[in-house]
């Protein structure tokens, strides 16, 4: 297995990059594109692995999916339209937005139909997703972990629901409103405030859905067995992998950096309002509307001063896949930031709130972690001179590419094991870097 070798900071860098396209949303077009009527054509598409796993599973089940240099061909034929082969086996590989969104969409197979995942994957929880699927009166075999490899049953007496998602998931709230187009009557969500990316392509369509805002909760209601037609989409670049980025840019001395094009819907900018409390500066240039998504150019430049933070809590959901990135701005900030209920981070890929605690101690920085919560102890002089070789990580691709840009910012000599692991989210990565002037390589 390869190891990326990093042994020099980045220099100065005045550049403007494109990011991949937003992964959520690559997922969430492909799977409601396969229910629709007609051909869709979907413009700049994510290649990453996980949108592979998503375009075979759909391939699986009868739907014609065609790519062509930066477009996709999805050919639908309605709701409920797959085919229902016996015995299938899906591999989601290490995809949970897939794997949870697709169940929603099988709660009318009249066969059973096996989901499993990668070994990362198949530790996660999936009871939380089978249990209102159960509800709408899907049946599931499933082992006592209740994680894949799981079956799923479907039934010709679906019913609509009433659900209350209290932990923040988006992909347990879409997966209920993908089940609830193939239900009849009005199923009801009472959510807290998580990635509205499903609501707005719902809008977007046309589709029946109200949604009425409150201070902490959304109550969405959804009208099922609404034949919609084929669209057109482009998908915008993902702001979680623009993340990485903005904190490699205010780290690094003389570097100014504009990312064209990324997607900063507000429920996906949690990341900004948070180290904006930190005293980070960020622009957001040319923002404009598309397809219902606020997208817009992200501006930063090199900044030497970074406060610490008591991360407000109401943000947390709205930057669940940044904190990491953002525990390396704290290990540069004046002070001790605290953050707290984030046990969440616990049950992504890897343990990765324990795991991202353990790489700042490998840099020499002090924290506190317990409970779901984390407190850093931030040296605004940090600089790494040692050796510091990073695996066991459960190939978790946020702490592979959050350990790259450790390493260009602080110094050192890095050895980052499990290299191809950021393939599974951002391809680009490694590529654009070079752009930046790393001169990483591999062993």
């Amino acid at each position: 297995m390869a190891k990326l070798v990093i042994k020099s900071k980045l220099k100065n860098f005045n550049k403007e990059i494109t990011v991949d396209g937003d992964k959520s949303i690559s997922i969430r077009t492909l799977l409601i594109g396969s229910q629709s009527y007609g051909m869709c054509k979907i413009y700049n598409l994510s290649k990453s692995e996980d949108i592979m796993s998503t375009i075979a599973g759909l391939r699986k089940l009868g739907v014609k999916i065609k790519l062509k240099n930066n477009e996709c061909y999805i050919f639908g034929k309605g709701l409920n339209s797959f085919n229902y082969k016996k015995n299938l086996v899906i591999n989601a590989g290490n995809s949970g937005t897939f794997a949870r969104l697709l169940l929603g969409l099988l709660i009318r197979s009249p066969n059973f139909i096996q989901i499993e995942g990668d070994k990362s994957l198949s530790r996660r929880d999936f009871f939380r997703i089978i249990l209102p699927l159960s509800e709408f009166g899907a049946s599931f075999k499933i082992n006592k972990k209740k994680s894949l490899p799981l079956k799923i049953l479907g039934s010709d007496l679906i019913k609509p629901i009433k659900y209350f998602e209290e932990r923040g998931s988006a992909q347990c709230k879409s997966s209920v409103m993908l089940a609830a187009l193939n239900s009849p009557g009005t199923t009801t969500i009472i959510a807290k405030k998580s990635r509205n990316h499903t609501e707005t392509f719902f809008k977007y369509l046309e589709l029946p859905i109200k949604i009425i805002k409150n201070k902490n909760l959304d109550i969405i209601k959804v009208d099922g067995e609404t034949q919609f037609k084929s669209f057109k989409y482009y998908i915008p670049g993902d702001f979680s992998s623009s993340a990485f980025f903005i904190v490699m840019t205010l780290l690094s001395k003389n570097a100014k950096l504009k990312i064209k094009n990324v997607n900063i819907n507000p429920s996906r900018i949690g990341f900004i309002k948070i180290i904006s409390k930190m005293g980070a500066k960020i622009k957001i240039l040319n923002k404009r509307n598309l397809q219902g998504e606020t997208i817009g150019d992200i501006f930063v430049k090199s900044q030497n001063n970074f406060k610490s933070i008591n991360c407000p809590t109401n943000l947390n959901s709205n930057a669940i896949d940044e904190f990491l990135i953002i525990f390396l701005l704290a290990s540069k900030a004046s002070g001790v930031s605290h953050f707290t209920k984030l046990s969440e981070m616990n049950k992504k890929e890897s343990p990765r709130l324990k795991l991202g605690s353990e790489l700042l101690n490998k840099m020499g920085i002090r924290t506190i972690q317990k409970n779901g919560s984390i407190k850093i102890f931030g040296n605004p002089n940090l600089s790494i001179e040692k050796k510091i070789n990073i695996k066991n990580f459960y190939k978790d691709h946020r702490i592979f590419m959050t350990s790259v840009v450790a390493a260009l910012c602080f110094g050192g000599k890095w050895i980052i094991n499990d290299v191809d692991s950021y393939k599974s989210s951002f391809p680009s990565f490694l590529k654009l870097l070079k752009k930046l002037g790393s001169k990483h390589y591999l062993i």
